[in-house]
């Protein structure tokens, strides 16, 4: 990587960021460099969630009248001394204005909705062509106030306009707190009116309108072909590992998408029994089993989040095809359970109803199913371990700062999208299991769209009963 960043705090005006160990740029070198550049403004086209963005903005202002409302995108985020991880903007802040670029500020007060931004340099500062984190020639051209504004269709301004007009006045002023550290310090004062903000930011995305809904299904299309990547190369995955699937996987939605929604969990054998096993570090073992749980993130930053469970040898033994199906038996009692007016934790009691059943079935419980399902008791749980569905968007646990009265204790409504994923997981060490039991874990896990009449599978491309995996499997690796 070549050397010669810059904080989140920096303006667009401050010295570019240098390191201690980069060479010295003499007068001459420097002015040179300052001429004999064109002009590349540029003209785009209106953004397709301009719009919507716009009803969005207007739909928060309602909630709160009079008041100045102030959401950053954030900055960059340190991975190790002098190198960021690659930018992803807060969700609010791209919701409600669709901004993507670093370091930008959305401001909504009533009827006027400014987007304060860190543009592109001018070629009359030594920024473009020294500056780590912001200059062109280093990571990138940035756009232009005018190609925000238009792209976005909304008022921009540059960001070093944002103190001075942050402290006109004396509007009440709401921050969404926890994302940008500069913001933060700018507005210290205004702290006590972070969560209402966080609040109804959150309750306004939990219903999806068809753009998002779009956006979604783009995103289970794309991850459903990163499934299938990942099983074409059977092969290498047996040679190499969690490793290689998480690669190929991770190749897919770069290629296709933005990113991974989240870090893929690639559980081979015992791991699967690691609810969020990242490490990805463990052999693909044949006669075992492996967990898949992966998600696309698009372009626009919707992202799925979907699970399988496959027989490494292409075909499931008789004691994993028999948890396997009762693991799919609930998750589809929790999909039919699902409809608009219902209550959000009905596919969880459905699903989990299937399971402390099957799991009496099998013996283990040291109650009746119908005990263990008591609130007051749960001894189903040690095999489950965690609730059902989560809703999904633009974060993949979406819209988690809503009220708890709204989310999770509310009612399901069309235009809703969460998810369904029951599981099984016996710990290697439970000696409560039959060791032939011991790590295991299957979760089967879809994307439901809530429709007028039901519900809809949004990842429904992927096969999901047992017959059906082993088909779709036999037919990719041959």
């Amino acid at each position: 990587m070549s050397e010669e960043t810059t904080s989140p705090e920096q303006t667009a005006t401050a010295t570019p960021a240098t390191e201690s160990h980069d060479p010295a740029v003499p007068e001459a070198y420097a002015a040179f460099m300052r001429t004999g550049w064109g002009d590349r403004e540029l003209d785009l086209p209106l953004h397709p969630v301009a719009a919507l963005a716009a009803q969005r903005r207007t739909r928060l202002a309602e909630a709160f009248p009079g008041e100045r409302l102030v959401l950053p995108a954030g900055g960059f985020k340190v991975r190790s001394n002098d190198t960021d991880y690659r930018f992803r903007p807060d969700t609010a802040h791209t919701y409600f204005s669709g901004n993507q670029t670093s370091d930008a500020v959305l401001v909504v007060h009533d009827d006027e909705h400014v987007l304060y931004a860190r543009p592109r340099s001018s070629r009359d500062t030594d920024e473009f062509f020294r500056d780590r984190q912001y200059g062109e020639l280093w990571a990138g051209r940035r756009p232009s106030l005018h190609e925000m504004s238009s792209s976005l269709g909304l008022e921009v301004r540059h960001i070093d306009r944002l103190q001075g007009d942050l402290t006109q006045g004396t509007t009440k002023t709401r921050v969404h707190r926890g994302v940008s550290p500069a913001v933060d310090r700018m507005l210290a004062a205004e702290a006590a009116l972070e969560d209402d903000l966080a609040r109804v930011a959150s309750e306004l995305r939990l219903v999806k309108d068809d753009w998002e809904v779009a956006q979604l299904q783009e995103a289970c299309d794309i991850t459903t072909l990163g499934f299938e990547d990942s099983v074409r190369e059977w092969p290498q995955v047996r040679e190499y590992g969690e490793r290689w699937i998480e690669g190929t996987f991770f190749r897919r939605a770069r290629a296709m998408g933005n990113d991974i929604g989240y870090d893929s969990i690639v559980g081979g054998g015992r791991h699967a029994t690691t609810l969020h096993w990242i490490e990805n570090s463990g052999p693909i073992t044949p006669g075992e089993l492996v967990l898949l749980d992966m998600g696309v993130e698009g372009s626009n930053l919707y992202t799925a989040d979907v699970t399988r469970t496959l027989p490494v040898d292409g075909r499931f033994t008789t004691v994993q095809r028999e948890l396997y199906d009762l693991v799919f038996t609930a998750q589809q009692a929790g999909i039919d359970a699902l409809r608009p007016g219902a209550r959000f934790l009905v596919a969880h009691e459905a699903a989990m109803d299937v399971l402390a059943h099957g799991l009496e079935d099998m013996g283990l419980l040291p109650v009746s199913a119908e005990e263990a399902l008591d609130p007051q008791s749960k001894v189903y749980s040690r095999w489950t371990l965690h609730g059902t569905s989560h809703m999904l968007g633009m974060d993949v646990h979406d819209c988690g700062r809503s009220s708890v009265d709204v989310y999770p204790r509310g009612d399901l409504a069309e235009g809703m999208v969460l998810t369904v994923e029951p599981g099984l997981y016996f710990q290697e060490d439970d000696l409560l299991v039959p060791e032939e039991l011991r790590g295991i874990g299957i979760r089967i896990e879809d994307d439901i769209l809530i429709t007028a009449d039901g519900s809809r599978n949004l990842s429904a491309a992927l096969p999901r009963s047992s017959g059906d995996v082993e088909d779709w499997m036999g037919g990719l690796i041959g």
